[in-house]
This record gives structure tokens, C-alpha cells and sequence, in this order.
């Protein structure tokens, strides 16, 4: 975010909520997007589900309990896969949710440059913001935990 200062101060019709986890808090609480009159710098969010309830858009890593609480809510979202994970996995998890137009991915290389530029599409564009919404919640499977107990005792059951 540092780096759209100029194009960030322009949207008066944004807020940003930024988690920067506590490690980097002190790194970004004096950089000059955080002084920004549309961002508030949070370590760490305790209350995720008011923080996604507020939010039209989420931009995020791509790990699975993250993308899968995305899709639980039907979350417009902009992944960002860590570039910095075993197996490249958070690429993989982006990629089957943007093979689905559920949501959009930026490669960290590609960032900020495409970064200012999606952030403004998904938001200026309803139905596209809309189409990512329904597509993702599409994903969801609300139920996962009972369809694995449920597979579970089919297994022992068969076992025995």
C-alpha cells in the first residue's frame, strides 16, 4: 500500500482496514499510507467477523482456512499468493478459485502495479464485484465437517 499514496488519498470513497500482523506494525505505522486519512494500521484483528461484515472487498494471501472463510461468506476477494510457502500452495488455492471466477489473483510480482488497478475494478464494477461474490459462496461447503464424519463412519463401519 506505500506505494498508491497519491491514488489511495484520491479515493474518498474507500476505507481500509490494513492488518499488518505485529511483526511489521512498527514498520508500517509511519509509512505515509498509514498516515492516509482512508487506512487504519491493525496489527492484529481480534474480531475478523465485524472486520468482513464492513467489507465490500477482502485483499489477502491465498491459505486455505482464509480462502475458505471467503467463501462461507461470499466475499468479493484479491488474492495474493505468499510466495513464501512449502510447494507454492497458496498459488495453487488462488488458482482453482480464480478458475472459477470466484475471485481474482496478483502474483507478489505483479505487485503494486495491478494491485490500484483490480482494487478499482472489483469496486467501481458491481456486477462484476457481485459475479465474484456469488461464485465464491457457490464454492462453499457449509456442511464439510459433517461430510467427513459422515465418510469417517461409513470407514470404520466397513473396517469392523
Amino acid at each position: 500500500l506505500r506505494h498508491g499514496v497519491d491514488q489511495i488519498r484520491k479515493w474518498d470513497d474507500v476505507q481500509i482496514i490494513w492488518q499488518c500482523g505485529a511483526a511489521y506494525y512498527n514498520t508500517y505505522e509511519n509509512c505515509a499510507t498509514a498516515k492516509l486519512e482512508q487506512v487504519r494500521l491493525i496489527e492484529f484483528i481480534e474480531d475478523m467477523d465485524i472486520a468482513y461484515a464492513a467489507s465490500d472487498l477482502v485483499i489477502c494471501r491465498a491459505g486455505a482456512l482464509t480462502i475458505s472463510e471467503l467463501m462461507i461468506l461470499g466475499k468479493a476477494a484479491i488474492l495474493i499468493p505468499s510466495p513464501n510457502v512449502a510447494e507454492d500452495h497458496q498459488t495453487k488455492n488462488a488458482k482453482a478459485i480464480v478458475d472459477k471466477d470466484a475471485a481474482v489473483m496478483i502474483k507478489d510480482e505483479e505487485m503494486p502495479e495491478r494491485l490500484f488497478f483490480e482494487i478499482r475494478r472489483v469496486l467501481d464494477d458491481v456486477d462484476f464485484r457481485r459475479g465474484l461474490q456469488i461464485e465464491i459462496k457457490a464454492l462453499a461447503l457449509p456442511n464439510a465437517t459433517s461430510m467427513i464424519v459422515d465418510e469417517l463412519e461409513l470407514l470404520v463401519k466397513n473396517k469392523v
